[in-house]
């Protein structure tokens, strides 16, 4: 049910053209009217809200290639970055060996999402003296808060001690400097004060699907606290929880239907960012404009010839180390389905009289990751550049993580089903019940989200990164807590004349 995005976007042609520099973080009407008198309707504001989602599907490529499972994932201990060597994609390469730079960092991801915090704040900003139902009105507020709260999350979590602002600046666009404990502070209040008014919709209806909804911002709000490790705020996190699993609106999926296109917006998802490769509308020299993704393209296997499934112009980057694929049972259905072990597809295929023969790349384990890797055909109809407009939606939140979520919560906090939350993750993956230890549901995130970039923070916050993230042959350092926030990018550093300090992440 590939809708709202797509759909909606038709709305941004009424938008002018973005660039880099401070024109970008502006998004102007291409009416003739200034856009204080643009935004004068309820379908006028819509258009706004509209424009602060777009943001979403630009991290995995704009500016620098920073899709953000990928990102995350590569500070851990489950995949390498591969490509074809280690300067291809060096930003990436030097964030996974914890040798990062101010200098050659994802600059592109701080400009995206504070691209996006710019609309949500045009909207809070337009919304203010408008005549319109107030109904309507809170929930396009609350909308606005919810995903401005995401975007900031995510800056947080990679930069920690980051400009915050909740009014659009003008010149010469700089912003105070809030640490990480000061920015958790404010956005917590934020998520708490929307999700207590209950305006937000638990679920949305299928027409509708890809907004923000109460049970999205819910997770926000846990993230947000179980990484900060707020322990006066984990029985409220752990109450947002069982609203969402007391409402019955959400339920585990067969596990194998979670990465096909065809069950996309299933009652497992909570939060995607959609992609779609029909109509999709992404080039090389427009990676902005609408359309698909090109992760699975990066993450695809090289040099593959002769499969039914998989297209076989990957890139090669992204390959899953053997000792993720190792740590399952046999029984386990998640290992198979979430990570491809080439030699045994190889094999599997041969016994049918079918070769299936590829390359390659640097780092290459014989291991990929399954769950996004490009579908034959997932690129179809795309009408700007293949590579670029694949349809694999990229799963932020699923149901599976609200029940581990309230497990853990449940034994921080000493109440609630805890038992019986990790069960039914357990049972899903053809598993028998173990106890509902704070380990044991460590490791049962571990097993769930390989290649979904929770794998780094679970390491960080269960005080574990330096027990883990060790050197390696491929020249990572040791994780140090300085490691915990990547450089701020230089070019950052420089446009605050002065007001900007940078992260001990090199000393």
């Amino acid at each position: 049910m590939k809708k709202l995005i797509i759909t909606c976007c038709a709305a941004l042609t009424v938008f002018g053209a973005t660039s880099c520099g401070d024109d970008f973080l502006t998004v102007s009407p291409s009416s003739s009217l200034p856009a204080d008198e643009y935004y004068n309707s309820k379908s006028r504001i819509f258009e706004a809200v509209v424009a602060a989602y777009d943001p979403l599907q630009w991290f995995d490529y704009f500016s620098g290639w920073a899709p953000l499972h990928f990102i995350y994932d590569s500070m851990s201990d489950d995949v390498y970055v591969g490509g074809g060597h280690d300067a291809d994609q060096l930003e990436i390469h030097l964030i996974s060996k914890f040798t990062s730079v101010a200098s050659t960092t994802i600059a592109g991801a701080w400009t995206t999402a504070y691209s996006g915090i710019n609309r949500c704040n045009n909207v809070l900003e337009k919304i203010e003296d408008l005549t319109m139902a107030e109904k309507d009105k809170a929930l396009f507020q609350a909308e606005a808060w919810v995903l401005r709260a995401w975007y900031y999350c995510t800056l947080w979590k990679l930069w920690g001690n980051i400009p915050y602002y909740d009014t659009n600046l003008t010149y010469p666009y700089i912003a105070e400097q809030y640490t990480a404990d000061d920015l958790y502070k404010v956005v917590e209040a934020d998520l708490a004060e929307i999700l207590d008014s209950k305006i937000l919709p638990m679920k949305q209806s299928a027409e509708w699907a890809g907004r923000v909804t109460q049970a999205m911002a819910s997770m926000v709000y846990a993230e947000f606290v179980m990484y900060q490790k707020d322990e006066s705020k984990y029985s409220k996190a752990l109450g947002y929880m069982t609203d969402i699993i007391n409402s019955n609106q959400y339920s585990l999926q067969p596990f194998e239907n979670l990465w096909e296109t065809e069950f996309e917006w299933n009652d497992e998802t909570i939060f995607d960012v959609n992609y779609i490769a029909k109509g999709g509308r992404r080039t090389w020299d427009e990676p902005l404009l609408t359309g698909g993704t090109v992760w699975p393209c990066m993450i695809g296997i090289d040099g593959l010839t002769g499969s039914p499934d998989y297209d076989g112009g990957g890139w090669g980057f992204e390959p899953v180390t053997p000792t993720a694929y190792e740590m399952y049972e046999e029984a386990d259905r998640r290992r198979d389905i979430g990570i491809l072990n080439i030699e045994k597809y190889i094999a599997d295929y041969a016994a049918k009289g079918i070769t299936v023969t590829y390359g390659g790349r640097y780092q290459n384990t014989g291991f990929f990751l399954k769950k996004y890797q490009p579908r034959v055909g997932d690129n179809a109809d795309n009408s700007g550049s293949a590579e670029l407009n694949w349809d694999n939606n990229l799963r932020v939140y699923r149901y599976a993580e609200t029940l581990l979520n309230a497990a853990e919560l449940a034994v921080r906090t000493g109440s609630g089903n805890t038992q019986g939350y990790l069960d039914e993750v357990r049972e899903r993956a053809g598993l028998t019940s173990i106890p509902a230890t704070l380990d044991n549901i460590f490791n049962e995130r571990h097993l769930e989200f390989v290649g979904e970039g929770k794998r780094y923070f679970d390491l960080v916050r269960f005080g574990k990164a330096a027990d883990v993230l060790k050197p390696n042959q491929y020249g990572r350092v040791q994780w140090t807590e300085n490691k915990k926030h990547l450089p701020i990018p230089q070019g950052e550093i420089n446009a605050a004349l002065g007001t900007l300090i940078q992260n001990p992440y090199e000393n």
